[in-house]
């Protein structure tokens, strides 16, 4: 029997139970490893190639419609997450916050953007005009 026919039969089935199944198929194709910061992953040489493939396949097929791309910061200001208060809360009890700068603290709380939502709708308030 050869190691990988060994992998193949060790797996839960898909249908029995899809996320210990895919969290499988991670581990024992090497493609991702536990980090440190709890709820993090290292995505390992192999996984990031196939992400780097990915992504560049469906950004040739959405920009083949018009779309361009944009970046948004990773931290976001507390207030901006307060307007979202009803989305944001199931997330809330997860949220990282920033609190310090060097070594002063912050006038404004900042959260590690746990959903893109709390910044992309006040940056398109501003840009879009109809």
């Amino acid at each position: 029997m050869t190691t990988e026919r060994k992998y193949v039969e060790e797996l839960i089935e898909q249908e029995d139970d899809f996320d210990r199944w895919y969290v499988e198929v991670i581990q024992k194709a090497e493609l991702a490893d536990e980090s440190p910061v709890r709820g993090t992953r290292v995505i390992r040489p192999y996984g990031f190639a196939l992400w780097e493939n990915m992504q560049a396949e469906l950004d040739r097929r959405i920009k083949a419609t018009g779309v361009q791309n944009a970046y948004f910061p990773l931290f976001i200001p507390k207030s901006y997450l307060e307007r979202e208060a009803e989305h944001i809360q199931g997330f809330a009890p997860e949220v990282a916050w920033v609190t310090r700068g060097g070594d002063k603290e912050l006038e404004e709380p900042l959260a590690v953007r746990p959903t893109s939502e709390s910044i992309i709708c006040p940056m398109f308030a501003r840009w879009v005009q109809s």
